[in-house]
């Protein structure tokens, strides 16, 4: 639960976004929820206390980030959205 000095996440969306991931590959996922590049970080967390999380794929195939912000599995979606 947050508390009074922590900043709410931006919903980008109540949905996951299905994403084809690489194995080996890093990924950027934005955890403000302002970027345009959903749900990978643009830099838009620039002067706020968010970091885009980093996730490396441990196998090509399909991985779902949580587009609410709010999963307890950040990057990935957690099906908090639905409680939201």
């Amino acid at each position: 639960m947050p508390n009074d000095t922590t900043p709410e996440p931006q919903i980008a969306q109540k949905a996951p976004f299905p994403v084809e991931v690489k194995e080996g590959k890093s990924y950027f996922w934005c955890a403000c929820g302002k970027s345009s590049r959903q749900p990978f970080c643009d830099g838009s967390h620039k002067d706020t206390d968010f970091e885009p999380v980093k996730y490396t794929a441990q196998k090509d195939g399909k991985v779902f980030f949580c587009g609410c912000k709010h999963s307890g599995r950040k990057p990935l979606c957690d099906g908090t959205h639905s409680k939201l």
